[in-house]
């Protein structure tokens, strides 16, 4: 892809620390080849004073691909921003949305919803750097921000930088008083504030984010937003994505079954196990590939008992799959 193409958001998987990596970016690649995926957060400083290769490097499958950034000086991140395009990405987005203490710390996240002067200044400083797009991904406000013109403020600050996208969790951000975890859960879903951002900026290309479980809710936000995007759903029953493709981008194509997945991902394990890979670092983003089957709690066990051992190879899968196969590896396509 180049940097002259747009890019189709209608359906995004999230960045997601510590989940949304490399090798999971890969395996869901298998299930939706339209989706745009985005990498965990990046901070300014671990990009510009640490191991590139290590926080950038990724597989040719994985576009479209955007890159998240953590940080808020806007210098260090019109730099990474120009990393980025360098590297292939498609899009780089910056985080205003991460509600952890230790991004609070550093001026990134969810408490730069407070500072939009700033915001704006880092989206220009990255678009000036850069020709791929420059997005904004955050809450609908934060705290006793309770006031919608707060979130409209913010929204039409950065968008007179020229920024066009803007991917919306419907949730608010309690910076005090809850942990990450509880900020994804607690503050309550208000999609109509997503709906309403819409409404008062046609001319913006909104994503919605927050609680969504299956295509079904996802086609019905697409009569509301522009696009919508997918985070744990997707990690623990990525199958969910299986039907992407056609669903949501109409493509005339058969769904992969969940055999054709495994068989390909399998192909990939045996390549990064060849470049001293662990099986369990690639292993563990696949465990929920048979949800709610027959045998997926025994396809679940096999690999959380035998990858993490320091010879194990690609047996275990095989040994894994027969728990929820009747018929012989072998036999299945």
């Amino acid at each position: 892809m180049t940097s002259t193409q747009l890019l189709d958001r209608r359906f995004t998987l999230a960045p997601m620390m510590e989940w949304s990596t490399s090798d999971c970016r890969t395996f869901w690649r298998l299930l939706t080849q339209k989706a745009v995926l985005y990498s965990e957060m990046v901070t300014t400083g671990a990009l510009l004073h640490g191991d590139k290769s290590r926080f950038l490097d990724y597989n040719a499958c994985e576009h479209p691909l955007a890159l998240q950034l953590g940080g808020s000086d806007p210098i260090a991140l019109a730099e990474c921003a120009r990393i980025a395009e360098d590297w292939g990405y498609d899009e780089v987005n910056l985080n205003c949305g991460c509600p952890s203490d230790r991004v609070q710390n550093g001026m990134i996240g969810a408490c730069l919803m407070a500072e939009p002067e700033l915001v704006a200044d880092c989206i220009a400083s990255m678009q000036k750097a850069v020709k791929i797009p420059v997005t904004v991904k955050h809450r609908i406000g934060i705290d006793d921000m309770e006031d919608y013109e707060g979130l409209v403020k913010f929204v039409q600050t950065i968008a007179e930088t020229g920024c066009s996208t803007f991917i919306v969790h419907a949730r608010k951000a309690w910076l005090k008083g809850l942990s990450p975890k509880e900020n994804r859960e607690v503050p309550p879903l208000q999609y109509d504030k997503v709906y309403q951002l819409k409404q008062d900026f046609p001319h913006l290309n909104i994503l919605i984010n927050g609680g969504i479980t299956t295509l079904e809710q996802t086609q019905n936000l697409l009569s509301h937003v522009d696009g919508v995007m997918i985070g744990r759903e997707a990690y623990s029953n990525p199958y969910l994505l299986a039907q992407v493709d056609q669903i949501i981008y109409g493509i005339d194509k058969p769904v992969v079954s969940r055999n054709e997945v495994m068989q390909k991902f399998m192909i990939y394990c045996e390549e990064q196990l060849s470049k001293g890979a662990r099986l369990n670092h690639l292993t563990r983003h696949i465990l929920g590939l048979y949800q709610g089957l027959p045998g997926a709690r025994q396809f679940r066990r096999v690999i959380s008992e035998q990858a993490h051992k320091p010879d194990a190879g690609i047996e275990v899968l095989e040994s894994a799959l027969v728990t929820v196969n009747e018929l012989p590896l072998a036999n299945h396509g």
